[in-house]
């Protein structure tokens, strides 16, 4: 008989990055290992959002894919959601050919 394991809800992209991505809606409370140590979710985090590897300080670098997505607002600790709430990203919005298209 083999025994298996459920796949981690966090997916890491990058091995430098500082934070996984949900795999999956993690709920308030669940325990998850987060390199080797359980951390039990303070908050729910949707499908697709970032949560904390490490924690973070304030105008720490927000690491996805391997490079810079943004900064932290303020302190993060590990298992945390990183979002707008508590980083700011470093990319500025780009105008659509629509938008353009009206200011001409």
């Amino acid at each position: 008989m083999s025994s298996s394991t459920a796949p981690s809800p966090l997916l890491l992209l990058h091995p430098e990055d500082n934070v996984f991505v949900a795999r999956r809606t993690i709920r308030e409370g669940e325990k998850i290992a987060i390199d080797g140590r359980e951390i039990r979710m303070s908050a729910a985090i949707p499908l697709g959002h970032k949560v904390a590897r490490f924690s973070l300080q304030p105008g720490s670098p927000v690491l996805k894919y391997g490079a810079s997505i943004g900064s932290a607002t303020s302190h993060v600790a590990p298992g945390e959601h990183v979002h707008l709430h508590n980083m700011k990203s470093d990319y500025l919005p780009a105008p659509t050919p629509q938008a353009l298209a009206r200011e001409s």
